[in-house]
């Protein structure tokens, strides 16, 4: 269901038609509350990748002080957050906040790990994928 969303995400652009589906069904379609804060910026633990299917999200993050919080846009369907927080458990970088009740589908860490457990060919293409990447950074 999720596959050709999961394809535009540059993480996953090379992968097969059998991996994206796998990907695919262990996303999550969840509905927010207008001003619900889908993650927040320091928090440790990260959503995930998160596809906003419809409506729009609000990104916003604090200055060095943690006193002013400054916006940084808004997205619409179609946007995709978190690719990095799927390969790193580091804080949030950013606070996201739903706008309206739309839905949003997310890739949580746990169950993309689990994935990645499930069908180590998955992860090995992940890592020749980053490898690549990082090849690609240092030219």
């Amino acid at each position: 269901m999720y596959e050709e969303l999961l394809e535009t995400v540059s993480l996953f652009r090379d992968l097969s038609p059998r991996e994206l589906t796998w990907l695919g069904d262990a996303c999550r379609e969840r509905d927010y509350a207008p001003r619900e804060y889908i993650q927040r910026q320091g928090s440790t633990s990260a959503i995930g990748l998160l596809i906003v299917l419809e409506g729009s999200v609000l990104l916003s993050r604090n200055d060095d002080s943690g006193t002013t919080e400054r916006e940084l846009g808004q997205l619409g369907a179609g946007a995709i957050l978190g690719e990095q927080a799927l390969l790193e458990d580091t804080p949030a970088t950013e606070t996201i906040t739903a706008e309206r009740t739309d839905p949003s589908a997310a890739l949580p860490i746990w169950d993309f790990r689990m994935t990645l457990r499930d069908f180590p060919d998955l992860a090995i293409h992940l890592i020749a994928n980053l490898g690549q990447r990082l090849r690609q950074s240092e030219t």
